[in-house]
Parts: C-alpha cells; sequence; structure tokens
C-alpha cells in the first residue's frame, strides 16, 4: 500500500509569511501531527545550522510546528545532537548558544530548545536492534523518552550520503557522538598526490588535525581521521576521495540508526521536508555552499522513506536530471532509501497529494 505525501508547492517569489501560511495549511491538511495526545512529550527534532551556514530551516517555520503541536495539548520541545567535528555544535554549551544567535529562541519558536550532553552516560541511551551493521544503536535518550517525535528536515545534498532528509536527520542527527562515530568510522579517505596542488585546505578544515602539508602535497594522519568528510568538500581537485563502496555502508548504518530511533515510535511520529534553499551540502557545512536546485516546497508525512523519496523526485524533477548525482557523483543515494524499505521503515512507493 503507497503512503501518502502531502506536498504545498513554492519558489523563489515565497516570503517567510507566505511559507508559514503554507506550512500552517500542509500540517491541518495532511493531519500529520493528529497522533499527538494531550499531555505528551514531543520531541521535535531539527539542525540548528553551523555556525557561518544560513541554509538551515527558517526558525520561524519551527515555530509554526510547535505552535500545532501545542494546539493538539503536547508538551513540544527543540532539539538536536552535538557535533564529531570541531565547530560550535560540539559541545551542548556552544551549541545552545549558536541556536540561540540563529534565532532558535523561546519567543520565536514558542517551546524550550534542549541539547543534551552526551558526555553524561545517563543522557544516552543503547537500543538494541541486531541489524547487519549494527548491533546496539548508541541513541541520545532524550528522542527516546519523548512521548512522540516530529523530524522537521532541511532536504539537500550531501558529501557522502548524496542526500540528506528526513533519514540522515532521524539516524545521524539522534545519535550520540559515539554513534556518530560508529556511522563514519569506516571512511577514511584517501589523497591522490598527483591531483594535490597543495593549497592546504583540507589542513584548515579539518576538525582533528589529522591533514599536514608535507612536501607541498596533502598527508593524512588516518589515526586521526573520524570521516566527517569535510575535506571532501573543500579540495578543489578531487585529490582527497573515498570509497564509495564504504559510502554505502555508511548510508546502510545511517538507516539501521533511524530504524533503532522509530523503534518505540510507531503511530508516534510525524515527518516534514523542507525542500527550499536546496544546498549541494549539508547545513553542518560551516560556510555558504552553493545552490543546487530551484525552491520546490514543502511535504508532510508518517512515512520517512516516502517524504525523502517525494522530495529526491521532485527536486530532479525540478531540475530535469538527477542534481545529486551531478553534484556528488559516485554517491548514489538511493541506497539509503532502498535498504530503509528493506528492513521495514517505510515504503517508497507514494501518493502525492498537491494541496
Amino acid at each position: 500500500m503507497k503512503s501518502r505525501v502531502y506536498f504545498a508547492a513554492a519558489d523563489k517569489s515565497d516570503t517567510p509569511e507566505s511559507l508559514s501560511d503554507k506550512l500552517k495549511g500542509l500540517v491541518r491538511e495532511s493531519g500529520v501531527l493528529d497522533f499527538i495526545k494531550s499531555g505528551q512529550k514531543v520531541a521535535l527534532k531539527l539542525h540548528f545550522g553551523e555556525e557561518g551556514n544560513t541554509g538551515f530551516i527558517d526558525p520561524r517555520y519551527a515555530g509554526v510546528v510547535c505552535d500545532e503541536v501545542s494546539a493538539r495539548k503536547g508538551s513540544v520541545f527543540l532539539s538536536d545532537t552535538n557535533t564529531l567535528y570541531r565547530g560550535q555544535r560540539l559541545n551542548s554549551r556552544d551549541h545552545l548558544k549558536l541556536a540561540y544567535k540563529h534565532g532558535f529562541t523561546r519567543e520565536k519558536v514558542h517551546a524550550e530548545v534542549v541539547i543534551p550532553d552526551d558526555t553524561i552516560p545517563d543522557n544516552v541511551v543503547s537500543v538494541e536492534i541486531n541489524r547487519k551493521f549494527i548491533k546496539s544503536a548508541r541513541i541520545a535518550r532524550i528522542f527516546m523518552d519523548a512521548d512522540a517525535l516530529v523530524a522537521v528536515s532541511h532536504f539537500k545534498g550531501h558529501a557522502l550520503t548524496g542526500f540528506g532528509g528526513a533519514l540522515k536527520n532521524l539516524g545521524m542527527g539522534c545519535a550520540s557522538r559515539q554513534g556518530k562515530l560508529a556511522q563514519h568510522c569506516d571512511l577514511a579517505p584517501v589523497v591522490y598526490s598527483e591531483k594535490c596542488i597543495g593549497c592546504g585546505r583540507c589542513v584548515e578544515i579539518c576538525p582533528t588535525d589529522a591533514y599536514s602539508l608535507v612536501d607541498k602535497k596533502s598527508s593524512l594522519d588516518i589515526k586521526k581521521c573520524i570521516g566527517c568528510a569535510s575535506c571532501l568538500a573543500v579540495c578543489p581537485t578531487g585529490a582527497i576521495s573515498v570509497d564509495f563502496g564504504v559510502g554505502e555502508q555508511l548510508q546502510n548504518k545511517m538507516v539501521e540508526y533511524s530504524l533503532a530511533v522509530l523503534k518505540e515510535k510507531k503511530g508516534k511520529a510525524g515527518f516534514i521536508n523542507f525542500a527550499v534553499k536546496i544546498n549541494k551540502e549539508c547545513d553542518c557545512w560551516g560556510l555558504e555552499n552553493s545552490r543546487i536546485a530551484p525552491d520546490v516546497g514543502i511535504l508532510a508525512s508518517s512515512d520517512p522513506v516516502s517524504i525523502d523519496q517525494a522530495s529526491f523526485d521532485l527536486v530532479n524533477e525540478a531540475c530535469g536530471r538527477d542534481i545529486f548525482k551531478e553534484t556528488h557523483p559516485g554517491h548514489e543515494g538511493q541506497v539509503q532509501l532502498e535498504y530503509a524499505r528493506e528492513i521495514g521503515i517505510g515504503n517508497r512507493e507514494y501518493e502525492l497529494i498537491r494541496l
């Protein structure tokens, strides 16, 4: 049976006010939040954006979703987890300060922002799933303890997964740093010295100082590498690469982590994707990065696989080609969709309902 995906179209003429109105109509027409019961504690999972990035979802839209949760008498809070790499989201204190700086204050989103400190053991829970790649997933307890979950995701490109949407927001975004490392651990890149021009961008961007310049060529200390892929995004000549087969393994691990997050949330989760400001790289990228597609719109569904499939299809339809494959050659993002379908997270076949 096909899953229903509701869609409100948008384009560059839309203002934050008109998009907020479209979002409100989408939530109400789709019933995507109607599973929420009075008194339930609802976690709204989203990405607050790295320092220097402006592609993240506007906090005004998060406020609309929070209002809709409150209208259903749910008690909502916003949350995300800390990162592996050095930046403004490495620890809970700085991460929270950045969220406020980006506008995610109680005044704008009408809810508390909570960033759990996963250096405290009680803030992390092991979820047994016994799958091919992950046996026990390390998830931030705050998401598992919530009565319900709403994933609000920015649909965009990604250097290692082709694209990122609801599945990435769940699988990577709800994992503790130990869980993130488990997903990335096989992804040490290779430097092809014949292509290296010695620009040093990889040295500057690396969060663990794994790169250095030796005889004007990039050199990688694999023992320091955490597989975050920042170097891939900045290398101007393609001198840094990873085994694409290993990249598929990352997607599979990410999907298994999504399964863990949703293990106790059957009928208790909703998904909203923003296919606007569609950038080449993830919102973790701490710089402006190029737009690769026109604004498409906002989608809502109770199925995280269908909403990502529909987002993928609509963006590529607007571009007239597979823009994610074009911008990240070698990384087939549909790997995550097929594996998610295979292990029972959701459907790739969907009915698109245009509002």
